[in-house]
């Protein structure tokens, strides 16, 4: 679509990737501004200003682990989603295989790829990964994590919901699984699982989740690019991998950075407090917004489970285009999604969570994620709804053209 002929939504451009990143909040904007400016010393310095650095970062650390329904001790910061699963998965497999438990780690097919190549990378070392597979909605069942534990099992890591189709696994039923089949062992499991995409929608509470390690993302829920977080549960093997000032309680070394902290604190305390609220508003958005694009393409499938999802969150493959023409399309229109997960969209290939789900391969090149805000209007939809068929139509005849 040329310049000429782009079209103006109502209200700009309508934002629906916040699957892939979300705008900073104002408050959490508000509470880091005094440690990028006044109070911006190293907290690891042993005068007034590094001591009003450091109490604040503890501070931080004290809601985050309230929120988490953790110890502090247990709350380590990291610079992002993908350092906070790295450590945790090689963190513990080198651990465990140190500690000559084993290096058999179970994961699943749907993964994100900071776990799965993680996990390539330990086989480089001699790491044995059992990936499980997952049925037509990208569930993993509770009986299958826990028949694939073995006596040499270092690690079981699971996502809490997928970042491409949304799909919510059971994990309280898993975790539960997994320490019944390891108590039968006479041994521990450690269980991890990457929580990144659920903070806006779904509890963390460590315990009845049933998790030992868990890893957050802050530009997911509000919070500032550049931070992240790992829950490592208390008594469970753990080795470093950035090694030097001994920050973090000696798990993560390097000058921590106070004001990502500070602000992801604020988002995530404030994402956890509007749940309620943010499922209520993007599931009625979300189910407007299938409804409309069901009638105009009946053919439009429908990806991830159809009611254990993420509320905000809606996956659907169009047949005889590729997803990312339908992307730039819908951009044009001022319409921003995504035709996967936006980690993968420089290097975009068919989607290893579709394919994993049993879903054809003409169907899920023809992949579009829209995932949205509770700030997006009924009129933002609505425009959507109306702009879809036609940029499917043109994708598609233009492909035709191709040939």
């Amino acid at each position: 679509m040329s310049d000429s002929s782009r079209q103006t939504p109502p209200g700009g451009t309508i934002y629906l990737d916040s699957a892939a990143s979300t705008a900073l909040r104002p408050e959490a904007l508000e509470a880091m501004l005094p440690f990028m400016t006044g109070d911006f010393a190293n907290p690891s310095a042993h005068h007034e200003s590094g001591r009003r650095a450091h109490d604040a970062m503890e501070r931080a650390r004290d809601d985050v682990a309230a929120i988490l329904g953790a110890l502090a001790e247990e709350v380590v910061f990291a610079s992002g989603g993908t350092e906070s699963i790295n450590t945790a998965v090689k963190g513990v497999a080198f651990a465990q295989a140190e500690a000559g438990v084993g290096r058999h780690i179970v994961t699943t097919e749907v993964e994100h790829h900071a776990v799965l190549h993680s996990l390539q990378f330990l086989e480089r070392f001699g790491f044995e990964v059992e990936v499980l597979p997952v049925d037509e909605h990208g569930l993993v069942t509770p009986d299958e994590v826990a028949t694939a534990i073995r006596p040499d099992t270092a690690l079981v890591s699971v996502a809490y919901a997928n970042n491409e189709v949304g799909t919510v696994q059971p994990l309280p039923d898993i975790a539960r699984a997994v320490k019944e089949r390891a108590q039968a062992l006479g041994r521990q499991v450690p269980f991890h699982t990457d929580a990144v995409q659920a903070p806006n929608s779904h509890s963390l509470d460590v315990d009845a989740l049933g998790v030992d390690l868990l890893s957050l993302s802050g530009h997911k829920f509000g919070g500032p690019k550049g931070t992240g977080l790992l829950y490592v549960r208390r008594g469970v093997p753990f080795l470093e991998l950035l090694s030097g000032g001994g920050q973090e309680r000696q798990r993560r070394s390097g000058t921590e950075n106070v004001p990502g902290v500070v602000g992801m604190a604020t988002a995530l305390r404030l994402a956890q407090e509007e749940r309620e609220a943010f499922t209520a508003r993007t599931s009625m958005l979300r189910d407007r917004l299938f409804d409309a694009v069901r009638a105009a393409c009946p053919e439009a499938r429908l990806n991830g489970h159809p009611t254990q999802r993420l509320p905000h969150n809606l996956h659907v493959c169009f047949s005889d285009l590729e997803g990312e023409s339908l992307v730039a399309e819908l951009d044009a229109l001022g319409i921003a999604c995504s035709a996967g997960a936006a980690c993968t969209s420089a290097t975009w290939e068919p989607s290893h969570v579709l394919l994993a789900m049993g879903v054809p391969l003409d169907l899920a090149i023809g992949s579009l994620r829209m995932s949205l805000w509770p700030s997006i209007t009924e009129a933002q939809i609505d425009y959507v709804a109306a702009q879809l068929p036609g940029a499917v139509s043109r994708v598609r005849a233009s492909a035709v053209r191709a040939i």
